[in-house]
Formats: structure tokens, C-alpha cells, sequence
């Protein structure tokens, strides 16, 4: 994920500790990594609804 977004990975596993905060330009390029809308990161889920699926763990393969 932080490859495709073109974060460094240090900085990224610092968000996903939440050791660090993203600033907008990181949270765009996240959201264009994952194809979607920067809004769609502030979007509060409705109630009762079910959490997304997580993503698989590791690296993609060289293609």
C-alpha cells in the first residue's frame, strides 16, 4: 500500500500504529492508491452496518 501510494513505509506503519497523523496530501494519495475519493475517509459508517473486509498482508507479486 505505501509503495502504491508512493509514502515511505516507515511513515506509513507510523499511521497504522497511529503513531503519527497524515496530513492531506498523504490521505490523497492514499485515496488515489485505493481508487477511491478523499471523502470517502470521512464518511461515518451507518449503524449496524458491516466493517469492510482487511486487506491481505505482504507485498504484491512483481507482474
Amino acid at each position: 500500500m505505501a509503495a502504491d501510494a508512493g509514502v515511505d513505509r516507515a511513515y506509513f506503519a507510523k499511521l497504522e500504529r497511529q503513531t503519527a497523523n497524515a496530513g492531506v496530501d498523504v490521505l490523497d494519495k492514499l485515496a488515489r492508491a485505493l481508487s477511491v475519493e478523499l471523502s470517502e475517509f470521512f464518511v461515518k459508517p451507518t449503524e449496524g452496518a458491516t466493517p469492510p473486509a482487511a486487506l491481505k498482508g505482504g507485498r504484491k507479486k512483481a507482474g
